[in-house]
């Protein structure tokens, strides 16, 4: 009977082989540098003390030249440190958490769907399907208005739910930091969709009193991955204001965004957002590096709206009978995937080990000069990052990522948790992830985290943090009082 080969792919001794080969190349430095000082190290046991001390004599250096040379090694460290970046912390954030009478279990929506559109079954069939195979759960919030049949959204009940959200994540962050409104120095307020005049950001200096010299800024119309953006223009802002704090807003408003026609494209976002928001505290000041729990360490962009495609795969329009909604083309996950490609090879040479850059580079050499048709090599980024918050947009958002990047069940958990429990709360959806992680006790000391987010336009960005202590877990978040439900099973299609 022939022997049967062994599965080499599986094999322990090629597992052990790759990770040696991690090992020599991430750490070749060290090995380069230990025969080295060994050898210096030899060398002067052989010379010994004496004639060491008469070379040194021998150099005859006066006073001048010893006062030039440390004025020199002065200037030099001088303008080190005074031209390196100031370090970005996030010294805490908290994310907002509805009201149970909020809650919208999948009977309530299909109910509301079927009255609302009564005249077409075709398209309350399609809601059903979506929601059916979208990920979300059972308690997942809408806002006031939407309950309404038919739903209210005027600009009242949009300013409602601003004030709801935003008000309540900074009161919960002024509680949990001790920080009073007059500490904060730098306000961003992000939201795309609901831009009212006054903004957002002048909204809040109004409730809370700010001081008059707070350098304020309103984004909207920047879609999911505005949260991003915003951590990047407090990170360059940080730059240029020392000792200061910096409060930044993320949140999407439901209310007059609601669809109510019969376009299939834009009865989508009906049914995978819900209401959220999280705020954010960063500073560069020193003596907030104890208690901070993050320091910032990348933040990448990428946007590709110089594509046609691209610009228009999430584009707010109005249908033929002049309902405004958020139209998501199909081509949507092909053009996320191609951002996204985009995105990691910038921010690839920043975070992966040697190892993986070597790997890379060769396999690509490879394609160029022998066979076009090798396959390209996908970096493991599970060497670089501890753990990953995607951006929960949907299930197949998720599912692609994952894939793409060979992620385990685990590495993905947050983000289907976060989808399941409180559903595509937009550019906040990121903090419920980090949060999550945070409540299950994973999140130690040196651990990295890889933010990714969409957006329209069509953006992908990216952040990176390392955790600057062991995190306990948290007390009143969003999770406190469901974590130990979860994580939960979430089937391919809950029958409706």
């Amino acid at each position: 009977m022939p022997q049967i080969l062994p599965d080499f792919s599986s094999s322990v001794k090629l597992k052990y082989v790759k990770l040696g080969y991690q090992y020599l190349v991430n750490h070749i430095l060290t090995f380069l540098l230990i025969p080295i000082i060994a050898a210096v190290a030899v060398q002067l046991l052989r010379v010994g003390p004496e004639e060491i001390i008469t070379t040194a004599k021998s150099l005859h250096l006066d006073l001048v030249q010893i006062l030039c040379s440390v004025f020199l090694i002065l200037f030099i460290s001088t303008v080190y440190f005074m031209s390196k970046p100031r370090s970005v912390y996030l010294v805490d954030y908290t994310c907002y958490k509805a009201p149970i009478t909020c809650r919208v279990p999948f009977s309530t929506f299909m109910e509301h769907s079927r009255l609302i559109l009564k005249d077409n079954p075709k398209s309350v069939d399609f809601q059903m399907r979506i929601l059916e195979r979208s990920g979300l759960g059972e308690e997942t919030s809408l806002p006031p208005a939407i309950h309404y049949i038919p739903p209210n959204p005027n600009m009242e009940a949009a300013r409602g739910e601003a004030e709801l959200v935003i008000f309540s994540a900074i009161d919960n962050l002024f509680q949990r930091t001790g920080l009073k409104p007059k500490d904060i120095d730098i306000l961003i307020v992000n939201c795309s969709l609901f831009s009212p005049t006054p903004s957002l950001s002048a909204m809040v200096v109004n409730k809370y009193k700010l001081r008059s010299n707070i350098k304020s800024f309103n984004l909207s119309g920047m879609g999911c991955s505005a949260g991003l953006i915003s951590i990047d223009l407090a990170r360059d802002l940080l730059q240029v204001l020392p000792n200061s704090n910096a409060l930044v807003v993320s949140t999407e408003i439901i209310t007059p965004n609601y669809y109510q026609g019969n376009e299939r494209a834009m009865l989508l976002p009906n049914c995978l957002f819900r209401m959220g928001a999280a705020a954010l505290l960063l500073s560069n000041k020193r003596r907030e590096r104890s208690r901070a729990k993050y320091k910032l360490v990348h933040v990448v962009r990428t946007h590709k709206g110089s594509d046609d495609r691209a610009y228009r795969c999430v584009y707010e329009q109005e249908d033929p009978q002049g309902l405004v909604g958020i139209n998501l083309s199909k081509d949507l996950m092909v053009i996320a995937a191609e951002a996204l490609k985009s995105n990691i090879t910038t921010i690839g040479p920043l975070v992966l080990p040697a190892s993986e850059q070597l790997l890379f580079l060769f396999t690509l050499i490879g394609r160029k000069i022998f066979n076009p048709k090798w396959k390209p090599y996908i970096p493991d980024f599970k060497l670089a990052f501890e753990h990953f918050c995607i951006h929960a947009g949907g299930r197949a958002v998720i599912d692609e990522l994952q894939k793409n990047l060979q992620l385990s069940a685990e590495h993905v958990e947050a983000s289907r948790m976060t989808l399941h429990r409180f559903g595509n709360t937009s550019s906040s959806s990121l903090w419920y992830e980090l949060s999550y992680i945070e409540s299950k006790g994973r999140m130690k000391k040196g651990d990295r985290v890889w933010q990714i987010a969409f957006g329209s336009g069509f953006k992908c960005n990216s952040a990176v943090w390392k955790c600057n202590r062991s995190i306990k877990t948290p007390t009143g978040g969003p999770w406190e009082d469901c974590i130990g439900r979860y994580p939960v099973h979430i089937p391919e299609v809950v029958k409706l």
